[in-house]
């Protein structure tokens, strides 16, 4: 069985399951290994979950994207999302959202669905508390690129 089919295959397993972290929408992956195929990718699509922020710390390191990372920038780190997609991020503590790209991977801490930048962090109203619940949505997805 080829990386692809087993990657398939693995991804339906997830979802015949169910996850506590995925909304009753179309359906989602719950966390799959970074080079899965982004089945949470649909626009309109959303998922709940952790998320943290970083920032100067990892300033001018190279982002999965290849670009270098700008924390002024409105950007996120997501495990299966492809690099370019537009996911809008809401704290349901006090509603408020912000649009982010998804131009990084990540995050690597277990239990955490993302990580955005220190900008996205403001406008969400994190920055002090550093790890918030967030509902993610998925607005705009990017072309998958062929390898």
């Amino acid at each position: 069985m080829n990386s692809s089919c087993l990657r398939t295959a693995l991804i339906a397993a997830m979802l015949s399951l169910g996850t506590s972290s995925v909304l009753a929408q179309p359906t989602a992956a719950a966390s799959a290994p970074a080079s899965a195929p982004a089945a949470m990718a649909s626009a309109g699509v959303s998922e709940t979950g952790m998320i943290a922020w970083y920032g100067r710390k990892f300033a001018g390191r190279k982002t999965a994207s290849g670009e270098a990372f700008d924390p002024e920038a409105l950007t996120m780190a997501h495990k299966t999302l492809p690099i370019g997609t537009k996911v809008k991020i809401t704290n349901p503590k006090n509603n408020k959202s912000v649009i982010v790209r998804v131009n990084d991977r990540g995050p690597t801490q277990a239990g955490r669905v993302g990580d955005v930048s220190l900008a996205a962090a403001r406008k969400l109203g994190m920055v002090k508390s550093g790890v918030i619940e967030a509902q993610l949505a998925v607005l705009e997805t990017a072309p998958e690129k062929k390898r």
